[in-house]
């Protein structure tokens, strides 16, 4: 059965009628304004904020396009990639009928935002190398399963997932299938964006708050067909994104070439942090990454992690996560606070 969008889709979304706010009516950018109740003076802050942004973030949206080669209309922006999350578990799954199936260990905001909208959770465990496991996800769907979520690099174990198990999860599931590149900057794989045309059920996400060094701005993107799109817009708030959040993104836009050497420096302390952790005994495995952290099993995971803690540097315990027992996930720093963790490990005793 090939996929079909329209009978995905929970019956009631596509007669909604979206909010039609002032700048939905007049796109323009000159005139006198006396439509939306704003404040003709200006701001109390800094800068000029006292105007609605843009509803739709063209001028991000067209930046955008060109840096990552998808067309305009195939990409959504939202408050963090949880927006995008949390729209399609409302645009695609029947509150208390519907189900999502998810990899743990993987990203935790799939889970809550689920138990937010009441959609049921099925969930197959990756493999002890957190890699898919196809034939048993493919098993676990019903007819019942709107969507899986797939995160790669993975988080918290940091390592790209086989293409080829994703592919095969694309190829016989009619659903939507998330593909999670939060840290696709730092992977040598290619993104699943170059895939779009050929999958109308793949939606990829990524985010401007990792390499882009935007977190504090809360911008999220997805990637898919334009159907897909436009029913994430018809359902998002008016004003999703700040002007100054799209303010400050347009100006990383007009800097993009600079990632790159953000990217190689993560790299390069990445495995300065891997050659030293290795010389600690009780550090017992180091994952391979293809993200922004590493992910170790210790002796005494808590342990080091509280004793951290007392040091003021602050790590993740994954050590109750499903596959991660006795881990923790540690990101990558400059060279000063790496070495400052490094001094920290030099005088633990376990």
């Amino acid at each position: 059965m090939a996929f079909d969008l329209e009978k995905l889709l929970r019956p009631h979304i596509n007669k909604i009628k979206p909010y039609s706010s002032a700048r939905d009516e007049y796109s323009g950018k000159a005139g006198i304004f006396l439509d939306a109740n704003e404040n003709p003076y200006g701001s109390l802050a800094a800068g000029n904020f006292n105007r609605y942004p843009d509803p739709y973030q063209l001028d991000i949206k067209m930046k955008l396009a060109e840096v990552k080669d998808v067309p305009a209309n195939q990409i959504f922006l939202g408050n963090g990639s949880d927006e995008a999350i949390d729209l399609l578990m409302r645009a695609f799954c029947n509150p208390g009928q519907d189900n999502i199936i998810l990899l743990p260990p993987t990203y935790g905001m799939y889970e809550v935002s689920a138990g937010i909208n009441d959609i049921a959770i099925k969930r197959v465990n990756l493999s002890t190398d957190y890699q898919l496991r196809p034939e048993a996800i493919l098993a676990a769907v019903d007819e019942r399963t709107k969507i899986i979520f797939i995160c790669s690099p993975n988080n918290p174990s940091g390592n790209k997932v086989r293409r080829s198990d994703i592919y095969e999860v694309l190829n016989n599931f009619n659903g939507i299938v998330v593909v999670d590149e939060a840290y696709i900057d730092f992977s040598d794989e290619p993104s699943f964006t170059n895939e779009l045309t050929n999958y109308p059920n793949l939606l990829v996400m990524q985010t401007f708050s990792k390499a882009w060094g935007l977190a504090s701005l809360r911008l999220g993107m997805a990637y898919a067909s334009k159907e897909i799109i436009k029913i994430l817009n018809l359902i998002k708030p008016p004003y999703n994104i700040s002007g100054l959040t799209q303010e400050k993104v347009l100006e990383a836009l007009d800097n993009a070439n600079a990632i790159q050497r953000i990217v190689e420096d993560t790299l390069a302390e990445r495995a300065f942090l891997k050659t030293e952790l290795e010389k600690f005994p009780f550090v017992s495995t180091i994952y391979p990454s293809h993200a922004n952290f590493l992910l170790i099993k210790t002796e005494g995971a808590r342990k080091i992690y509280e004793y951290l803690i007392e040091q003021t540097i602050i790590i993740r315990d994954r050590s109750k996560v499903v596959l991660c027992e006795d881990c923790l996930r540690i990101s990558v720093g400059t060279r000063t606070e790496n070495e400052a963790l490094l001094k920290a490990l030099v005088q633990y005793k376990p």
